[in-house]
């Protein structure tokens, strides 16, 4: 059985205080509590601070382009679904360059897990505007505001098919486990964004401001994650500021639908091809 020391590889080098530290550990940790094995996971990870996961996590990997973490994970998964495939990545890796990929994920429900540490900032080039950055906050680009609304992640992801939508807090390390056990166990594509504070170049979105705003919707009585419309009212409710799993329901994955499905994955299909059929397939490309 794996044990924490498994899933450690390399040693992180994150600022001190980033709240990546917790996501990296709470996924190690939670691995460990489902009985999942090194050679049972794969983490593709993104560009930015947070692509490093995949580098200190001890597991398969791939440390893919900007934004395309999402194609390479889903390509993995489609190939070898026995794996439990994560990607990961930031607000700006994902919803920025990476948008297009996330909407086609969603609406595809690929069983995958996609963990966005998303810190308001782009950490890696020294604190740029992202697309989740507030209306208003200044930055080396917005040095008097920026002018844009911050996208919306959580009402992007249910309105674009996710079945799985969930948001956790880096400072709340039990909650963002039991989010990130739940988000691997459920079959389909599941979203989990988490407030991860870069503590040098957001001063803003801080875990003290964090603690202050959040709504913990999993503590609250009647709240139900399976009613699509009442989970897009409390998101707009507490203006995205809201933590739990926000949004579930159970359909198939992608790979069970998809015309010319099979049992086994890619990665386990014969590779040879009766004598006849290739004769066949050869002369219909003589004519």
């Amino acid at each position: 059985m794996a044990s924490i020391a498994d899933f450690r590889y390399d040693k992180a080098t994150w600022c001190p205080g980033c709240g990546d530290f917790s996501v990296l550990a709470a996924l190690q940790q939670v691995c460990v509590r489902i009985g999942l094995e090194p050679e049972d996971v794969c983490c593709v990870s993104g560009i930015g601070c947070s692509g490093k996961i995949s580098q200190h996590f001890g597991s398969y990997g791939f440390h893919s382009l900007h934004g395309r973490s999402l194609p390479t994970a889903q390509g993995v998964k489609m190939a070898n679904q026995e794996l439990t495939v994560i990607a990961a990545g930031g607000d700006g890796d994902g919803y920025g360059i990476g948008v297009g990929h996330f909407i086609h994920a969603c609406r595809r429900n690929v069983d995958i897990t996609y963990i966005v540490m998303d810190n308001h900032i782009y950490g890696l080039t020294t604190g740029q505007a992202s697309p989740t950055s507030k209306k208003g906050h200044k930055t080396k680009t917005t040095p008097v505001g920026v002018a844009e609304e911050p996208l919306k992640p959580l009402e992007l992801a249910i309105v674009s098919g996710a079945s799985f939508v969930a948001q956790a807090f880096s400072g709340d390390l039990k909650q963002l486990q039991n989010i990130i056990e739940a988000g691997l166990k459920h079959k389909g594509f599941s979203l989990i964004n988490v407030f991860s504070p870069c503590v040098t170049f957001n001063r803003i979105n801080t875990y003290e401001w964090f603690k202050e705003h959040i709504v913990n919707l999993d503590e609250e009585e009647g709240y139900d994650p399976t009613d699509k419309y009442h989970a897009m009212k409390r998101i707009h409710e507490t203006e995205g500021v809201c933590t739990g799993i926000l949004y579930r329901e159970d359909r198939p994955a992608f790979h069970e639908v998809v015309l010319g499905a099979t049992e086994q994955g890619t990665h386990r299909q014969p590779l040879e091809m009766p004598e006849a059929e290739m004769k066949s397939l050869i002369d219909q490309f003589r004519r």
